[in-house]
Formats: C-alpha cells, structure tokens, sequence
C-alpha cells in the first residue's frame, strides 16, 4: 500500500493584486519509491516539510505535475535532476518518453502507473487541458490526489455534498464538461480526495 503525506495544505488568498496562493504539497512513499506531487511555489515551506521529513530534494525519485499552472510548479527548479511526470509524458533533463514506452535512459514503465509503483495516473481534464490524478490504495482506502479539479479559497465553506462538489463554479476552467466529468470519476474512484487548494475531504458514496 502507498503512504503518503500532506507536506503544505494549498492555499489561495484573494487580495487586491490578485491571488496569493500556493498548491497542496503531497510526499508518497510507494515500492520503495518516493514521489512529490505538484512542488508548489512556496519554497521556503517547501524546503523546511523536507527536512522536517529528513528528504533532501535528492532523495526524490519523481516529481508528478497535476497541470502547469505555476502556483503548482514553480518549485521543480529545486530538482534539477529529478524525473518529472504529468499525465501523459517522462520527462529527465532533455529525454522524454510516453508511458508504455522504453528507452536506454528511462526504464519500460506501466501504462498510466508512477514507474515502479502501483500508483494510477488519470486523465482529469477541465480546469486545464493537460489535467490529470493520482489515485493510490492506502490503510484509509483509496486516496486521489486531484490538483485543481476541486479547489477552494481560503475561508470558503467546503459544501461535500456530490451535487455541490460536482457543480462547484471554477474561474479559471478550459472545458466545463470535461470538468465535470473529471469531478464525477474521481468522486466514483476514490474514498478520499485532496483538493489543491482546500482541505481534504472523504467522499460520501
């Protein structure tokens, strides 16, 4: 089973400027792997939950990207030689590869599976094109971590039940539909969910 831990609960405060706001932060231990999810731009707390953890940006074997909105990843400078994946593609240093393929640099991997682990990669798109999930069995049972496809702001009230989460307004969505079918798979699959901005949340069947 996968254990993880929530290293910065995501937050996003409006101000006058605009948003000050920053991603969940999510450390996943699994098959003796160690996986970051969605780094934050929040350097400062970032680094002192790692060593809190005693992980050096080192010991990180991949670093997994929800989507590309920068409040999600403008910390994966502090890992110049780490893997990083999204929903579809390896990526270390120059050298790519699709999942289900193989190269000399990058090991045969299963197809939407973290290498090496039993962790699933989902295609939830909507709030951003490239959009997508991890869903990981644990002692809790089955945990997704869901970058943006649930979001709050701070002091907004969490309303969990499924007509509510699945209509839930987001500013900043691509496709609606795609939105809300994403809300509507992760809400079948998964026990529990953390949001990237918010608290996390067990799913009510």
């Amino acid at each position: 089973m996968a254990e993880f831990k929530l290293l910065i609960n995501g937050y996003a405060r409006i101000t006058k400027s605009g948003y000050r706001a920053s991603s969940a932060v999510v450390l996943v231990r699994d098959s003796g792997k160690i996986i970051l999810v969605d780094p934050g731009c929040n350097e400062v707390r970032l680094l002192a939950s790692l060593k809190k953890e005693k992980i050096k940006p080192s010991d990180i074997d991949y670093i997994f990207l929800t989507h590309f909105h920068l409040d999600h990843i403008l910390n994966i400078r502090l890992f110049p030689k780490t893997t990083i994946l999204d929903v579809d593609t390896i990526y270390k240093g120059d050298r790519g590869v699709l999942y289900g393929t193989s190269t000399v640099a990058l090991a045969k991997v299963d197809k939407k599976c973290v290498p090496g682990t039993k962790i699933e990669v989902i295609p939830t798109p909507g709030h951003a094109y490239e959009h997508g999930s991890l869903l990981m069995q644990t002692e809790k049972g089955k945990v997704a971590i869901a970058g943006d496809i649930f979001w709050w702001v701070d002091g907004e009230k969490q309303k969990l039940d499924y007509k509510s989460l699945v209509n839930k307004a987001d500013p900043f969505v691509k496709n609606k539909k795609q939105l809300i079918a994403s809300r509507k798979l992760l809400l079948k699959k998964a026990d529990w969910i953390i949001p990237g901005h918010g608290e996390t949340f067990e799913v009510k069947k």
